[in-house]
């Protein structure tokens, strides 16, 4: 039986946090990253939605 994956984000760390308020740092860590280039597996939710459009800019998501 596949295993059911809808609902869920695929999210890639891309870009440095250098330079970034203390912020958005937290929301990298908050999404669960510790290294670049880091894929997380995330349930699609609003509030996960929110720190997307936050740090938009620094990852990359697949639905």
């Amino acid at each position: 039986m596949p295993k059911k994956t809808s609902g869920m984000l695929k999210i890639k760390w891309v870009r440095s946090f250098i330079g970034c308020p203390r912020d958005m740092r937290q929301t990298i860590r908050g999404l669960g990253f510790r290294r670049m280039q880091q894929v997380v597996e995330r349930a699609d939710t609003p509030t996960i939605r929110g720190m997307l459009l936050k740090v938009r800019h620094l990852v990359v998501v697949e639905e």
